[in-house]
């Protein structure tokens, strides 16, 4: 339960940091971020950034034990 719940929080960052360094035009060097056009908008998403906040949010879930 705690990695999906890591997963949600993962994907929230990873989201957001996308987002933010995206739409000023760059790809973020090692995060590696993709505009994906889904229907009439523009997303912005980055793997490399999911995995590693979905790690330290698991991290940080399961200290909280």
């Amino acid at each position: 339960m705690d990695l999906i719940k890591a997963m949600g929080f993962g994907a929230l960052i990873a989201g957001c940091v996308s987002v933010v360094i995206g739409t000023q035009g760059s790809a973020g060097g090692q995060l590696a971020i993709h505009s994906y056009d889904v229907i009439d908008f523009k997303v912005y998403w980055s793997w490399p950034a999911f995995l590693v906040s979905t790690g330290l949010f698991w991290g940080l879930l399961l200290l909280q034990r």
